[in-house]
């Protein structure tokens, strides 16, 4: 196989380097392998190897290396999410086609709130919400819809980093404590302008075996265009969120 050098400048770049290289192989290698693959000196290669083995992300065996057992929990939170997106993806198309507005797909991940899918409104005015981009647990539907939805110790762990990274002040902790208890108990939530202007949204929380009550769908729509309409949409972006959790519930 040809080897390709890359430009790496920092340890943590040569670790993710070598341990995506393991993965690429799919074999056991022996040190010469790694070599040839990745163009790194010998004693650079045992020290990254040495901290995949220390925290279990390698394995070796005789001289052979093969990915570890720790990379079994990242795979498995790929395939988590990967599932997720493909049940839910066609009821998110159903509820943006017959309301006319966008509709995102939303999990927490260490700490944060991640858009998954995106099903853009075709409307000329319209909201969109990039994939993969992280946001603050503190503002809006979709991150209070989150929040919510996460067991005590786990919200209490997210509240304590948004006030170490000073996303929320003490005085607003008790405000958003209370929003959260009324979330829980009416089983959606609402904003109007509270992170874009002229932004509204409804989110509903997801729950089953794949969800883990810390997946929600949004449904946003420009302010001017909801007015008579939030109870309808409210209710359609519920029916949709009973149906992908019934889905993921049979999975």
């Amino acid at each position: 196989m040809e080897t390709q050098a890359l430009p790496i400048k920092s340890g943590s770049e040569r670790t993710i380097y070598l341990l995506a290289t393991l993965a690429k192989l799919e074999k056991a290698v022996r040190i010469q392998d790694l070599i040839a693959e990745t163009n790194l000196a010998q004693s650079t290669l045992y020290r990254q190897l040495a901290l995949l083995k220390k925290w279990g992300f390698v394995v070796e065996n005789d001289g052979l290396y093969t990915p570890g057992p720790m990379c079994l929990p990242l795979a498995w939170g790929f395939d988590r999410s990967s599932y997720l997106i493909e049940h839910a993806h066609p009821t998110l198309l159903e509820l943006s086609k017959t309301s006319g507005e966008s509709v995102g797909l939303f999990v927490v991940a260490n700490h944060y709130g991640v858009c998954l899918d995106m099903v853009e409104s075709v409307q000329s005015l319209r909201c969109s919400f990039s994939k993969a981009r992280s946001f603050p647990l503190v503002k809006g539907a979709t991150a209070k819809a989150l929040l919510a939805g996460l067991i005590p110790h786990e919200q209490n762990t997210v509240i304590e980093h948004l006030l170490l990274e000073s996303h929320l002040t003490e005085s607003n902790a008790q405000c958003l404590t209370e929003q959260l208890q009324q979330i829980q108990h009416q089983g959606f939530a609402t904003s109007n302008g509270e992170v874009d202007n002229g932004i509204w949204g409804v989110s509903c929380p997801l729950s089953g075996s794949l969800a883990k009550n810390c997946a929600v769908i949004t449904l946003m729509a420009p302010s001017s265009r909801i007015s008579g309409r939030e109870q309808y949409l409210i209710d359609a972006t519920r029916r949709a969120a009973q149906r992908i959790t019934a889905r993921l519930s049979s999975l």
